[in-house]
């Protein structure tokens, strides 16, 4: 599932953009939202996964928590982008950021 339209960020590696990977996945109390990130170029594309108390989500739907991260992740872009890239490739998995009452990120 890809965003219809994409969210754009500036980031000291150019623009990137934010969208909707997958749909939502709601498990243990938690909504699951995997977020993908492109280079404007296309030369890269990197995904990462979102963990977001039901709480903290409210009824909000995939694009508006996209839109939400979308600050977050261009203010702490460059070690985001690092934990996504070290485990894609160590560990063969998504990285997931949490986000709850005690780490509520951009919520």
């Amino acid at each position: 599932m890809q965003s219809a339209l994409p969210i754009s960020i500036n980031t000291e590696r150019g623009r990137y953009h934010v969208g909707v990977a997958a749909p939502l996945d709601n498990a243990e109390g938690a909504i699951h939202l995997t977020l993908a990130l492109e280079r404007a170029d296309g030369v890269e594309r990197v995904a990462l996964r979102c963990r977001i108390a039901a709480e903290l989500a409210g009824a909000a739907q995939a694009e508006e928590l996209a839109a939400r991260l979308a600050g977050w992740i261009e203010r702490d872009f460059e070690s985001i982008r690092e934990a996504a890239l070290k485990t894609i490739r160590s560990e063969r998995r998504l990285h997931e950021f949490s986000f709850d009452a005690a780490h509520p990120g951009p919520f």
